[in-house]
Order: C-alpha cells, then sequence, then structure tokens
C-alpha cells in the first residue's frame, strides 16, 4: 500500500454533481466491422422516452488523429499491391499502349496485350502474317479519352529513369478471375470484350471460367447506333455489360449492353457479392456510420464497410455529410489482401458506362506564389487549397527537391507554399501541383510553351547522326540538326560537343515536319516560295515555312481564309438546295443561330441529347453534354435549342441549349472592337464562339496561314475554352455567323496537357539515313556486284549508300567468314570507306522480311550486301537463294545442340534475356540463366558483353513464339545427373527446403540438407524468390528434380573442406561420428534429429540433456523444429535401419540443449540408468528410416500420441512404476535374477519381441510419462478421498497428468512381486523346522506388509484387479477410470477398454457432469482411434444426448483437429456455426482452427459472418477475441488494426484496452508498448481505472524501462491526480 501510496498520491475528492456529468456521446459505428451502437446502461434506457433524435456526428477532440490519418490514407503507389482490382480513367490512347488515370493522383499503364486474350490472338496472327487484318481495331479505334474502365494491377516496376511505374490489365480474364460461374446474379455490371462476331450476336469474353457469355444483336442495336456510329462491335472492344439471364448454373450467360440497364445497374445484396469478389465501378447503396475531416466510412450490402476520402465526396455536399445519411456510392478500389474498400460519392462515376468530360486543367503551368496546405498524408503527399476554392494536390516526391530536404513539418495546415499546376487528375478531377524547385523555376513547363527565336540553355544528351540531342529541361528535348551546329558542316561533331557540356541554343521552330503526309495531301493549296532555279535541269526548289511566305498581316490573312471557307460551305449549300430532297431542303433553310422549337427524343450515355425529327425524317438534332448546359432532360420533354452548325455532310444539326445562347441580348456591336468569347463548337478551319457579353455566335478561322497545317494537342482548342477575339462584321450574313479574328493565344483562359508521345525518343533505334534511302526504286537483282561508301556504323549492322543515293545494308555476320568471338566486325568498317559488296537479298524496311526478287515491291528494298570473301569470289554468287525463304523456316533448319555464331543486339532488362542476331533475318534470344554460370556475370550481364559483340552459342531450340531460336552460352541445356545448372529459387519451404526452376518450365527440390557444405541455424535466410542459384543434380527419376546447392557439388574444383559432410544413406552414418543435424519433431520417446533428407536418428530423453523439463512445451520452446544441434552416433542397426544419438555434453562437447533454470530439474544417476537399461531391453532404440519408412512411422506416431491423450500420458503408467521401484527398492535383485525377471517379461508379452515394426512405431508415437509422484510425500490423501476432476473448459487432452488437480501420492517403498519370488523358491533345498519356522514368519511380516501396501493410498495399480478396487473406493473420480482404460489401451486390448468406459458412464453419478463429459471424450478419442467413422458417430450421437451439446461439438472438433482430420474438423465446424449460431465461442474457435491452418482469409470472413449473426453486445468480445488470435496465429499488423478500430469506436472499454496492452507487451516493441500507455492515460475515464492503468503503466517501466522513465510515469500520474483535484475545485 506504501507504494502505490507513493507511485500515486491521493488528491482531494467530491462527489459530482448530477449536472457535471458530461453527457454521453452517441458512439459512432467503428468503419470496419459493422458495430452497432455501444449499448447504454440500464437506467439511461428507462428514463429515455420516444426514439432517440438522430444527431450529426461530433469528432472527440480526444481521439488520436494520428490513427485517423492513417485509416485514410490516400492511395499511393506503395499501397498498391499486384492483384489490386481498382477502376481507371483512359487519359491517353497509344497505338501500343493506354495511358491511365488512377484514384488519388496515380497513373497506370495498360500494354496492348493486356486488352483480352482474342485481342491479343488477333495481334499474334497479324504479326505472323505481316499484313494488317482488315478486323482487326487499333488502339485509338477501341478506346477513347474519358472511358471509365476496371483494371487489376499486374506489376509493380521501376523504369529504366529509376521512376516507378504501375503496370495494368483489363483483360477481363485477370479482372473477373474473383467470380466463379455460380456466382453470377442476374442484375450483375460486368465489364467484357468481344471476343467474336456471331451469326445471332456476339460472344464476350467476361473473364469467368466455366461461364460463357452472349449478347443477342437486339441487346446491342442501341449501343450500336448511338455509341459505335451504326458500325458493328469489333473484337477487343470494351463493354460494361448487364447480365439479364443465367443458365445452367453459370454456364451460359446473356448480356445485355442498352444504356438505360447499365447506368441503373446497382449490386445488391442479392447478388451475393463478398470482399472476395467485388469489382470496382459496381455502384451500390450506402450508409454514412462516421464523419471525420478526412473523409467517412460508409456501410454498404449490409455488413461490408469502405473508406471515401477527401478527393471522392461530392464537392457541393462537403461538409454536409451526416451519421445514417442514405447515399449512392462508386467502389473504386479493393485491396486483395486486407479486403479495405474504396469508394467514391462523386455523381460523375454514378452513373455506370459513363465516360468522363472534363480532361483537362485551366491555367496548367501556372506558377502560384502562396497555395495554403489544406492536408498532409505521410505516405501519399498534400493537398492545396487554390484562390477560386477548388482542391489541388502535389505528390510526395513533389514537395521537394529531395528527400534529404523534405521536412514534413512545413506542411501544417494553413501554411503557404510556392507550387506549380504541372497535370491534372481526371479520376479526382484536381489539379496536380509541384514544389520542385527545378520545376518551379524552368522557363518550359511544356512543348507548348516554347516560342521560337528564344534563346535557351540546354544540356548534351548525346550525338546523333541526324543531329544532336540537348536536355532544355526536365520534360524538354531538342534536336540541333546537322547543318545548324555550327557556320560550317562539321564532319565530326563529337570532337567539340561532348555529352553534359552546357550550350546556348536559339529555338527555330517547334514543330518539324518529320513526315510530309502528316502535313499536306494531293490537291491541297499553299503558298511557296522560289528559292532557287535551275534552268538546265529545268526544275526550282520551294520553300514553304512560314517565315518564307509571309502574306502580310496575320489577321488579314486569317480574315480571308474564313471568308473563303465559308463561301465554299455556302455554295455546298446552294447547290444541295436544289435539290428534291425534303431532308436537304430543311438542312438548307437552317442556319447557326436559328433558335428552334425541339422534343427531346432520348438522352444518350455520354449526356449527350438527340431531339426527334418532327416533320421531317431522318434529320437528326444533337447536342452534346456541355451543350446540354447541367439541365435535367427527359424524353418528350420541349426545349428551345439554338443551332451551332449544320453538316451538310453528315446530315447533321448542332444545336445548343445553353440559355445565353438561346436568349441573346440585344446589343449593338461594333467593328474592330474586342470581345471576350466562349468557343461552342470546332470544325476543321474554324471555329464557332459565342460572345460573352451578348451571346452572339461569332466564326474566327483556326490557321491563319495556308501552310499553318499543324498544331499541338496543346494548341487545339477546346469547346469551353475562352478566347480572346475581334469582330470584323457586325451583322450576320447568309451564313449565320459574325466574322472575327483570334486575340493573341497569350489570351486563352484554358490550356491543355502535352502528350508524352510527342517527346523526341533519343533511344530510337530507327536509322534515319536508311527509312529515306528504302523510297528510293532500284533496279537491283541477287548476285549483282556493288560499290558504294559506308555512311554509317551500327553494333550489328553497317549502312551503305550504293550509286544513285540508294541505301544498303551489311549485316555483321557479312563482314567476315570466321568471326573470332568476343569481337565486333563492324567495327573493321570506317565511315567514308569505299566496299565492293554483292547483292544476296531485299528486306522490307517495315517488316524485315526478305522478298523474293520477282515480289513487285522488291525495288523498294534495303539492299542486304555481303563482303565476305567468300561471298565475293568469282562464282559465290551462283549458290546465293534466289527464293524467299520465311524466318520460321529457316529458324526450323537449325538443330538443338548445334554451335551458331551470333551479335549481340541488345540486353532486355525486362525480360530479363539477351536479344541477339544471327543472320539479317534471323534473330534469338539468351535467357539469363542460360548466359553464364558466373553469379558475377548474371548480376550485371551488360557490362559483360558489348553491344554488337560476336558470341559462341548452342541452339537449344525455338522460342515459345517460334519467331527466335533460343540460345545457350553455356553448352546444351541437359538436365541430367552430375549436370550443374542455373535455376531461379520459386518458392521457400521453412524448416524444408527450396524449389527452384529452370528455363523451359522443369522445376526441382533443394534439401535443407543441400542448400551448404556448413549447416546453419537459419539456413533458408538468405534466399528469396526470384534469386538466381547454381544447382547439380542429384537425380532425376521423379518429374521434380532433386538437387543440391553445396559448393562441394557445383564447384568441385575448389576442394574446399566439407563441415557437414553428405547423409544420403544409413550406409553413410558410423557410430561413435560426431554429426549435425536439424530437429524434425519431439516425440514420446525422445527427439527426432535429421541426419539428411532421408535419414532421421532418435536421442531419448535420458539422452538429450542433463536436466529434466516438468513439462512438454519446454522440450518445443528449446528444442523447435529446424534447430540446429549436434550428435553423436551411439550405434547404427542397419538391419532395421536404426540410428541412436546423444546430445550430452559429455558426448558431444557442447554445450546442453536446455540451460539450467528452475524449470528444470537434474535426473538421478541412478534413474537414468534404470530408464536406459529396460527401454535398452525392450529394443526401443533409436530408430530412423528412410522417406518412404518414414510417412509410415508418422502416420502411426499419430496413432500413438492420440492413445496417449486417454486423457494423457497414462500409456505407460503400468510399466513405469516398475521402473521406479526398480530405482528404489533398499535391496536391489542380482544381475541373475534381474535378467530371469527380464526373460519372464519377454515370455509375457510376445508382441514386442516379434512385431517389432508395429511396436517400435506404436512406442515411438507414445507420450513420455513423466513421474506423476509430484506431490510431497507428507500430503497423501486416502483412497476414498481421491475428488473429482475438475476442469474448468472441457477436457484437455494435451497435459501431462502431472497437471491434473489433485495427482495421486507418491509411493515411499515398493514391494517385490510374488512372480518375482517364484523362481527363487523352486530352486530352494529342503529347508529345517527352524528355517521353516523363519520362513513362515518371513511370509507372515511380507503378506502384512503387502496389505500396508494394498491400503496405502499413492499405490500405483498394475493389474484389473487393483483398477477395480480404486474405482470401487472412487466410483465419481474420472481420472481412474481414464487411467483405467489406458491400462487396456497400453496392452491394445481395445474392447476391454470401451467396456471400462461404459461402466464408468452408467457408475459415475448422474449430477458428476464434468466427470461423466471427460470418460465421453475418452471414448470419442478412443473412437477416433481405433474404432470406424461409424462406431464414432455413434458415440457422438449418444453423448450429445447425455451431455451439453455445445461441449461434445467442441471436443470432437479438438479431437479431429489434433489427429490431423483437418476436413471432417471443418464440417463440423460449419455444422455447429448453423446450430450454435448464437454461441460467440464456436466462432472463436473456428476463426483459431482458420488460422493454425493457414487461411487467413477465410477467418476474416468468419468474423464477419460472426458479427452478422451474434447479438450487438456480444461484438466487442468477439473482435477482441479474434484479434488476440490474430496476434498470436496470425498476422500482428492486422490484429493491430482490429483493436485501433474497435477502440475508436469504443475508447471506453477498458477491458479491451488492458487485452491489447497484454498482447502488445507479448507481441510487439516498446516503442508501441509506451505509445498505447500513452494514448490510454490520457482518456477521460473514472479515476479508479485510470488508477488501475496508471499501476499497469509504472509496473511496465519498472520492468523494462530506466529509472528516468519510471519518474516520468510518475510525474504524469501526479499531473493527472492535481488536474482533477483542481477540476473538482472549480
Amino acid at each position: 500500500m506504501a507504494t502505490m501510496e507513493e507511485s500515486f498520491p491521493r488528491g482531494g475528492t467530491r462527489k459530482t454533481h448530477k449536472s457535471e456529468i458530461a453527457p454521453q456521446q452517441s458512439v459512432e459505428q467503428d468503419n470496419l466491422f459493422d458495430i452497432s451502437t455501444e449499448e447504454e446502461s440500464i437506467k439511461r434506457k428507462k428514463s429515455q422516452k420516444g426514439p432517440a433524435k438522430t444527431k450529426k456526428l461530433k469528432i472527440e477532440k480526444r481521439e488520436s488523429s494520428k490513427s485517423i490519418e492513417e485509416k485514410f490514407e490516400i492511395l499511393s503507389i506503395e499501397s498498391l499491391c499486384e492483384g489490386m482490382r481498382i477502376l481507371g480513367c483512359v487519359k491517353e490512347v497509344n497505338e501500343l499502349e493506354l495511358v491511365i488515370s488512377l484514384p488519388n493522383g496515380l497513373q497506370g499503364f495498360v500494354q496492348v496485350t493486356e486488352i483480352s486474350d482474342a485481342y491479343t490472338k488477333k495481334l499474334n496472327e497479324q504479326v505472323e502474317q505481316e499484313e494488317p487484318l482488315k478486323d482487326l481495331a487499333s488502339l485509338p479505334e477501341l478506346f477513347s479519352p474519358g472511358m471509365l474502365v476496371r483494371c487489376v494491377v499486374s506489376s509493380l516496376g521501376i523504369t529504366e529513369k529509376g521512376k516507378k511505374s504501375v503496370k495494368l490489365s483489363l483483360n477481363p480474364q485477370n479482372v473477373n478471375k474473383v467470380l466463379s460461374a455460380e456466382a453470377l446474379k442476374p442484375g450483375m455490371l460486368l465489364t467484357g470484350t468481344v471476343s467474336s462476331l456471331e451469326d445471332h450476336g456476339y460472344l464476350v469474353d467476361i473473364g469467368v471460367g466455366g461461364a460463357r457469355a452472349f449478347l443477342p444483336l437486339q441487346k446491342a442495336q442501341e449501343y450500336i447506333r448511338q455509341k459505335n456510329k451504326g458500325a458493328k462491335l469489333k473484337v477487343g472492344q470494351y463493354l460494361h455489360c448487364v447480365i439479364k439471364e443465367v443458365k445452367g448454373n453459370g454456364g451460359v450467360v446473356s448480356l445485355s449492353i442498352g444504356h438505360s440497364e447499365v447506368s441503373t445497374a446497382i449490386a445488391t445484396e442479392e447478388q451475393s457479392w463478398t470482399l472476395n469478389n467485388l469489382l470496382p465501378g459496381l455502384v451500390v447503396k450506402a450508409q454514412v456510420q462516421k464523419v471525420t475531416p478526412l473523409g467517412l466510412t460508409l456501410n454498404f450490402l449490409s455488413f461490408f464497410t469502405g473508406l471515401v476520402d477527401f478527393m471522392h465526396l461530392e464537392p457541393k455536399k462537403a461538409g454536409t455529410y451526416f451519421s445514417n445519411q442514405a447515399v449512392r456510392a462508386c467502389v473504386l478500389s479493393v485491396h486483395p489482401r486486407t479486403r479495405a474498400v474504396r469508394l467514391s460519392l462523386r455523381p460523375v462515376f454514378l452513373q455506370p458506362g459513363r465516360p468522363l468530360t472534363q480532361l483537362s486543367c485551366q491555367h496548367l503551368g501556372a506558377v502560384l506564389d502562396d497555395a495554403p496546405v489544406q492536408g498532409f498524408f505521410s505516405k501519399a503527399g498534400a493537398t492545396f487549397r487554390l484562390k477560386d476554392g477548388s482542391l489541388a494536390y502535389a505528390r510526395l516526391s513533389h514537395l521537394s527537391d529531395s528527400k534529404k530536404t523534405f521536412n514534413p513539418e512545413a506542411f501544417k495546415p494553413g501554411n503557404t507554399h510556392k507550387c506549380r499546376i504541372i497535370n491534372y487528375s481526371q479520376m479526382d478531377e484536381l489539379a496536380l501541383l509541384s514544389l520542385r524547385t527545378s520545376i518551379i523555376e524552368a522557363q518550359f513547363l511544356g512543348y507548348h510553351d516554347i516560342k521560337p527565336g528564344a534563346l535557351v540553355k540546354g544540356t548534351v544528351l548525346t550525338i546523333k547522326p541526324y543531329g544532336m540531342l540537348v536536355k532544355v529541361s526536365e520534360q524538354i528535348r531538342g534536336l540541333v540538326p546537322p547543318m545548324h551546329l555550327a557556320d560550317i558542316p562539321m564532319k565530326n561533331p563529337e570532337k567539340k560537343y561532348h555529352i553534359g557540356d552546357e550550350v546556348t541554343c536559339r529555338i527555330m521552330s517547334d514543330k518539324f515536319v518529320t513526315s510530309t503526309s502528316d502535313h499536306f495531301v494531293e490537291g491541297q493549296t499553299v503558298v511557296a516560295k522560289v528559292t532557287n532555279v535551275d534552268e538546265e535541269k529545268q526544275r526550282m526548289l520551294l520553300s514553304l515555312r512560314l517565315s518564307d511566305c509571309t502574306l502580310g498581316d496575320l489577321a488579314t490573312t486569317s480574315l480571308l481564309l474564313l471568308s473563303q471557307c465559308l463561301e465554299e460551305r455556302q455554295g455546298v449549300r446552294s447547290l444541295m438546295s436544289n435539290r428534291d430532297s425534303v431532308l436537304i431542303q430543311t438542312l438548307a433553310e437552317m442556319t447557326p443561330g436559328m433558335v428552334l422549337d425541339l422534343e427531346v427524343q432520348e438522352v444518350l450515355e455520354d449526356g449527350s441529347v438527340v431531339f426527334s425529327e418532327g416533320p421531317v425524317p431522318g434529320l437528326v438534332l444533337r447536342a452534346s453534354k456541355y451543350h446540354r448546359a447541367g439541365q435535367e432532360v427527359e424524353s418528350g420533354q420541349k426545349k428551345k435549342a439554338v443551332i451551332l452548325n449544320v453538316d451538310m455532310l453528315k446530315l447533321e444539326v448542332h444545336v445548343s441549349l445553353c440559355h445565353d445562347l438561346v436568349n441573346r441580348k440585344a446589343k449593338k456591336l461594333k467593328k474592330g472592337r474586342e470581345h471576350q468569347a466562349i468557343v461552342q463548337h470546332l470544325e476543321e478551319s474554324f471555329a464557332v464562339a459565342s460572345l460573352v457579353e451578348t451571346g452572339h455566335l461569332a466564326a474566327f478561322s483556326l490557321t491563319s496561314h495556308l501552310n499553318d497545317t499543324f498544331r499541338f494537342d496543346s494548341e487545339k482548342l477546346q469547346v469551353g475554352q475562352g478566347v480572346s477575339l475581334t469582330l470584323k462584321t457586325t451583322e450576320p450574313g447568309v451564313t449565320g455567323l459574325l466574322l472575327a479574328v483570334e486575340g493573341p493565344a497569350a489570351k486563352r483562359t484554358m490550356r491543355q496537357t502535352r502528350k508524352d508521345s510527342e517527346t523526341v525518343d533519343e533511344d530510337d533505334e530507327g536509322d534515319p539515313c536508311m527509312v529515306v534511302g528504302f523510297k528510293k526504286k532500284h533496279t537491283l537483282s541477287i548476285g549483282d556486284m556493288v560499290t558504294g561508301t559506308v555512311k554509317s556504323i551500327k553494333p550489328t549492322h553497317v549502312v551503305v549508300t550504293l550509286e544513285n543515293g540508294i541505301i544498303g545494308c551489311i549485316h555483321a555476320s557479312h563482314i567476315l567468314d570466321d568471326v573470332p568471338e568476343g569481337t565486333s566486325p563492324t567495327a573493321r568498317l570506317k565511315v567514308g570507306k569505299k566496299v565492293t559488296a554483292r547483292v544476296i537479298g531485299g528486306r522490307d524496311v517495315k517488316t524485315s522480311k526478305f522478298l523474293p526478287i520477282s515480289h513487285p515491291r522488291f525495288i523498294r528494298t534495303i539492299p542486304e550486301l555481303s563482303v565476305r570473301p567468300s561471298v565475293l569470289e568469282k562464282d559465290g554468287h551462283a549458290a546465293l537463294n534466289t527464293h524467299s525463304v520465311s524466318p520460321l523456316e529457316k529458324i526450323k533448319q537449325y538443330q538443338a545442340g548445334q554451335t551458331v555464331t551470333c551479335f549481340l543486339k541488345k540486353y532486355n532488362v525486362i525480360k530479363k534475356w539477351l536479344e541477339v542476331e544471327i543472320a539479317p533475318d534471323i534473330r534469338g534470344r539468351i535467357p539469363m540463366l542460360l548466359i553464364s554460370l558466373s553469379f558475377k556475370v548474371l548480376k550485371h550481364p551488360d557490362k559483360k558483353f558489348q553491344i554488337g559483340q560476336a558470341l559462341k552459342a548452342t541452339v537449344v531450340g525455338p522460342d515459345s513464339s517460334k519467331a527466335f531460336l533460343c540460345l545457350s552460352l553455356i553448352g546444351p541445356h541437359k538436365l541430367e545427373k552430375g549436370e550443374v545448372a542455373m535455376g531461379r529459387v520459386v518458392k521457400v519451404t521453412p524448416n524444408k527446403g527450396l524449389t527452384v526452376s529452370f528455363p523451359f518450365g522443369r522445376t526441382g527440390r533443394v534439401s535443407i540438407f543441400h542448400v551448404s557444405d556448413s549447416y546453419s541455424e537459419a539456413p533458408l535466410e538468405d534466399f528469396i524468390p526470384e534469386k538466381i542459384v547454381r544447382c547439380y543434380v542429384l537425380s532425376t527419376a521423379d518429374e521434380v528434380l532433386t538437387l543440391s546447392l553445396r559448393s562441394s557439388r557445383t564447384n568441385p574444383e575448389t576442394k574446399s573442406k566439407v563441415p557437414d559432410p553428405e547423409i544420403n544413406s544409413i550406409q553413410d552414418v558410423q557410430e561413435g561420428q560426431l554429426l549435425r543435424g536439424y530437429v524434425k519433431s519431439v516425440q514420446p520417446h525422445g527427439v527426432l534429429l535429421g541426419l539428411g533428407p532421408s535419414v532421421v536418428g532418435l536421442a531419448q530423453y535420458p539422452r538429450v540433456s542433463r536436466h529434466s523439463p516438468l513439462e512438454k512445451a519446454l522440450y518445443e520452446r528449446y528444442l523447435p523444429e529446424g534447430k540446429l544441434l549436434t550428435a553423436k552416433v551411439l550405434s547404427v542397426n542397419h538391419q532395421k535401419n536404426l540410428v541412436e544419438l546423444s546430445f550430452l555434453p559429455s558426448d558431444t562437447g557442447k554445450p546442453d540443449v536446455f540451460p539450467a533454470s528452475p524449470g528444470l530439474s537434474p535426473l538421478k544417476q541412478g534413474e537414468k540408468q534404470v530408464e536406459v537399461e529396460e527401454r535398452d531391453h525392450k529394443g526401443k532404440e533409436e530408430k530412423e528410416k528412410k522417406k518412404k519408412n518414414q510417412k509410415r512411422k508418422e502416420q502411426r506416431n499419430q496413432k500413438g500420441q492420440e492413445e496417449a491423450q486417454l486423457p494423457s500420458k497414462e500409456k505407460k503408467e503400468p510399466q513405469k512404476p516398475h521402473a521406479e521401484k526398480q530405482g528404489k527398492r533398499p535391496h536391489r535383485e542380482s544381475a541373475s535374477e534381474q535378467e530371469r525377471a527380464n526373460k519372464k517379461q519377454k515370455k509375457a508379452a510376445p508382441a514386442e519381441e516379434d512385431d517389432s515394426g508395429v511396436e517400435v512405431y506404436y512406442r515411438e508415437g507414445e507420450e513420455e510419462v513423466e513421474d506423476i509422484s509430484v506431490l510431497p510425500k507428507g500430503k497423501q490423501t486416502r483412497p476414498a478421498e481421491v475428488p473429482r476432476l475438475q476442469l474448468s473448459s472441457g477436457f484437455v487432452w494435451d497435459v501431462g497428468l502431472e497437471s491434473l488437480t489433485p495427482a495421486l501420492p507418491p509411493r515411499r517403498e515398493s514391494s517385490d512381486s510374488e512372480e518375482d519370488e517364484k523362481p527363487q523358491q523352486t530352486t530352494q533345498k529342503k529347508k529345517s523346522k527352524k528355517e521353516r519356522e523363519l520362513e513362515k514368519q518371513k511370509a507372515e511380516k511380507e503378506l502384512s506388509r503387502m496389505e500396508e501396501a494394498l491400503m496405502d493410498p499413492g499405490r500405483q495399480p498394475e493389474s484389473a484387479d487393483d483398477f477395480d478396487r480404486l474405482v470401487l473406493s472412487s466410483p465419481n473420480s474420472s481420472i481412474l477410470w481414464l487411467q483405467y482404460m489406458a491400462f487396456h489401451l497400453q496392452a491394445t486390448e481395445i474392447e476391454k477398454a470401451r467396456a471400462v468406459a461404459e461402466r464408468a458412464l452408467k457408475t459415475i453419478s448422474f449430477r458428476e457432469e464434468q466427470e461423466k463429459l471427460n470418460v465421453w471424450v475418452a471414448l470419442l478419442n478412443l473412437e477416433n482411434m481405433y474404432g470406424s467413422q461409424e462406431s464414432l458417430t455413434k458415440v457422438f450421437e449418444r453423448a450429445v444426448q447425455y451431455n451439453e451439446p455445445l461441449k461434445v461439438f467442441l471436443q470432437l472438433a479438438d479431437i479431429y483437429t489434433k489427429s490431423e482430420k483437418f476436413q471432417e474438423a471443418g464440417e463440423l465446424y460449419n455444422r455447429m456455426l448453423k446450430r450454435f449460431r448464437q454461441e460467440k465461442a464456436v466462432w472463436v474457435k473456428y476463426g483459431a482452427f482458420l488460422l493454425r491452418r493457414g487461411q487467413a482469409g477465410a477467418s476474416h470472413r468468419v468474423m464477419q459472418r460472426a458479427l452478422e449473426c451474434l447479438p450487438q453486445k456480444e461484438h466487442v468480445d468477439v473482435i477482441s477475441k479474434f484479434a488476440q488470435l490474430e496476434f498470436q496465429l496470425g498476422d500482428a499488423e492486422r490484429a493491430k488494426a482490429i483493436f485501433e478500430n474497435t477502440l475508436s469506436t469504443y475508447p471506453k472499454r477498458t477491458d479491451v484496452w488492458s487485452v491489447y496492452i497484454d498482447m502488445t507487451i507479448k507481441h510487439g516493441s516498446q516503442k508501441e508498448v509506451r505509445d498505447i500507455f500513452e494514448r490510454v492515460i490520457h482518456l477521460s475515464l473514472a479515476p479508479k481505472r485510470m488508477k488501475f492503468f496508471f499501476k499497469r503503466y509504472l509496473d511496465y517501466e519498472k520492468q523494462h524501462g530506466t529509472e528516468k522513465d519510471v519518474q516520468a510515469v510518475k510525474a504524469k500520474a501526479l499531473d493527472y491526480v492535481e488536474a482533477k483535484s483542481s477540476v473538482m475545485e472549480d
């Protein structure tokens, strides 16, 4: 008490007045576990009348903001994982990949091969045919920016520049693989891709195994008409589908893609979604559970919970959400491991199938001086509030120039920073910012910022034949053409300019004409300037450059072009108006600016509105979503609309519902005045805009010159963009439009981001001179001799300029007849050198395929040349092949094992192989594992091999694609016995070994004994999946190879010492040998030690340690599976495959396996000696066998263990006391007497002698029996006083008898058995009278002594009669009955054991329920081990009738589990869950069972089901129990998350806090423990509870902390007391 006083000084207290009691806040529901409000006290309930009013949730100030912040942490690349399902928006569409915008500012990429299996198949067909397929659509045809797509993360990698990259897949086989055919239900909304067109519809790939999905034509017509512009669906087309009908248990599914059905699809409980198969993009009805400053938690589909971060709240409703509010939400992502679900409340996601419309950001590139911080996320980044009130986001990597300079303190809410808008996230509708100084100060953020004529500084990146690449900024590179490197042409620019040099350049132009077809078409009108006239050749040179062809004032030119364009359109209109068609005449009469009264026909999926045709059939009037102006419209509604443009060719009219345009202001306009306008419609050469002041429509030209034909995406105008216009007319003419000229582009109010595809790729392997050269025709034939000049040299080929400017190519394989290995043949030729070569073929520049001379395109091929001396000989060309052979056929001509010379093209970092060329049209690949046997080479193959280097390789076979040869640099790839090969680790199995994979699908296993020549405590610690290892093939007998990683095998030439020799069979073991091995298991008779893959030895307990642990648990603690031990071989029995070991320090010279401690008592020498002798006599030697025997043995071991569990380790009871008796008797028998007694024992038990196999295994399975004489000698009890066996929670079978209370007292002495005396008596001679008298007295004394012994309560029973006497004296003691059963089982008398159990059930009083239950459980154990399933079921059914059913069910489940009958246990638990669904013990036990089986996901689902079934008052206890199980058996991090979430909802549950503290002390770090204590002592709890926690904190610091820590806790306690006192005084 004094200590308590000192630690916690008392403060004055007074009774709190009722009015001072703080009103209890409504407890908010937890976000993860669907827990309802904590029940209030009964008094509170009674005092409340009427329904409780719904209150807005208040955020408790006490609640740890840190835990909330972690819970609502927004997504970062680190939080993504493979298999994560996530919703994305198509940002960019390139030819070979899609750029996808992901939530929270992330971005991913989808390769062209990740669209669908059918599309990939088509692509492969196109590659093989080498000609475009007509029915194969390109990615830009299939996808458009703004499309919402469901993705799955396929991989997370790092690019060559070190940036993290997210690779995604849209393939339904990956996205929907979480669904099964049986799970498909009508109404489900899925995504799929068209796989083929059939007669009556389309086959759609929905990625669900066993399900065939069909889209009928009639269900696709609406989509085809509205979205596909009438065109049929194409293979690979991405669709949002609703399941209309399911047949054959999911085998056949009928789909619909109608806009109305898709956009209104909602996921419901009837569709049976689970957290395992929940898909992103699903719209659900939800209820707000909890409101925090960082987001919401929602409850949806009854028992699922998800998070909505602040980025995905509905902007208009942010700050107005309240508890229990009903909302609709869209699933954004589902984490496959944590099952965390993220949702969005943004309206744009709540109509599935509709694309996002806002794809760009205003003010892109703008620098903001003082942007205030809104929020900071430690793992993701920070948000800022812009001047217009909108949010913007900066990723963590963009918050500072480097990790070293990053200071989280600088990003507290309210702090201001200078930043720049660099991008836009479509999924979040947020601008993306950067605070990096280099980006803020960059002169140009993107190419759209560049202006011709500006002087810029840059860094030389590289020098190519076509010019010098210069890095202008982080994102911008420029090209200096060769003619602009200096005033005079430079032959060797690399001598003047070096990589990394800083240079000053002037921007000539930001538009490079790489292909004239991109800018000009035949028949186009252009302005040209004559720069040179060649009278002799009668030709002139022209320039189309804008700077050379100015036509005067830009505004005048622009107006002229506009007038011409409108006049041409008016001419077309006049011509068409003369036709008889009513439709065309109606169109001709319509002009922009006309206001019409229209009736809405339908609203399309993209948000646009189609108006009814009215009196004119075929007339289409359409308003885009933008021109719908946010109005709610429905079919049949009347609307006023203004015409924007009439398309006479497509017979379409574009209209707008915008109020400002329909209701124009009557205001006089002045010519030449500048007006602000908004772009309303875009045509190819002009745009229509509306004046902001009046709503009048004006047209302006998009170009100011006839030659100005190219625009960057950033320069292109968009509908809705603001422009500055100068009016040139004030009255609309026949065109209906005012004419205007656009002002400076700088006055535009919105710009769009530049596409990454426009950057110059410095690594482009294309040779520009070859591209130019191939366009020229030639008249060469195969075999012709040509001369030319070397133009450029590449690693694998040389480009040669022939006569007439034709470009030819010499491959590295056609320079020398014999190429020395390691050399680069192309280096022998120099630029400018004259060469004579022979034409050996013609290669198509696009496909690299050799074309036959008869091919019509042969004259446009690149001539393939050879300068080999053998080919240049006079008649060498005679042998040349003049007909084409495809590369695939040529590859087939190579045989496995053949040696070839190849030339390295590059090392593919992603695929991890060398790409080589054997001939101009034959390519090969060398997988990493076939590159070298040296780890140093494999670590950096690019350093070992130079591009263009000649390599000698062995052909392994054709690649899986058959378009490449698979080669090896380490000789033939034969995985035969004795071969050494490189492999890759694919799996690490603790305490067992490794699984290794080789090229071409072969796998092998490495035993833990073959990992190294020297064993270690953690032999598998250094091995992780994907690690490359050097393997020796030990055996190929099985499908799976047997391997060794021992250096003595893989590098025999090193001849290094082998500390731990290989033990592959019992023949390798010698008596007296010292060996090391790994503990396999602790068995009843000793410890099994693995000596080799198939050799195991056994150390009997006396030879394990000098100490004798009192508990079996200590063996498992000090001798866990996999522990490395040194043992001495005592004996080897080759006939029986038995190895006997000793771990004793006297034998091994190593320390004892058990440390000396209070829990261990040394064995007495006599005990040890007698036990060992007896065991030796009975043939219980160390017995270990090969693996096949081992399995059988382990099964029987299990039987032995189960037998031992009746209820404990009694099987040896009848024999063990005999051993004790021999060790402790005052007079020892002579050696001959002992020998005779042993012979007698052998005769009495022939099974032990003859059935050695069975008996050996059986005894091995027995559990070690401790001496049950544990009580002190003085504390003896009489037989009649044997108390009941008291157990708190059923009978536990895995404890020893010594742990049962009470145990039977020991015997102080024991008598000789009568049988031992008989042999002596028969050998005696005839005795005298005196001797006979003495004998009689002696017999009487002996009889008296035996009677006393029989009355001794501590006497151990040795026969059935002894047991009968005991159970008569204590009929209600279950422990005696169980020992009686074990006595019969020891002699394998199963029926007698059953009979004893039945007697016990009849004898034990009906009031002794627990005692009866113990016998029932023993009987269940017996039937499980020795009976049939039928007999076990009968006993079980009887036990359920006579006992509390739940207890019996739980006991049988334990029995099944311990006997490894996991399937039966699982089935029984499922029965229990149906019958006892209201019992939380059942749910917790089942959860523990699943966690022990490694089924964490199933355990989590069980917890969710438990919360659904159990009453709410049990929820906290159940969650706490499951969290404890997670700590002990599962994932500690998840356990912490469960506790944290529970305590955030129930902060005053001190019992949960206490358990959390206990678990963290046991499994966590000291910092974590202190953090929890710090949180607890700041809770607002009753003083008594606070004192309890302060006391625990103090005890913890006294045990684990320093004196300073102890004083700190006392100071905090004092502060608490003083604060409490002052509050009460106030």
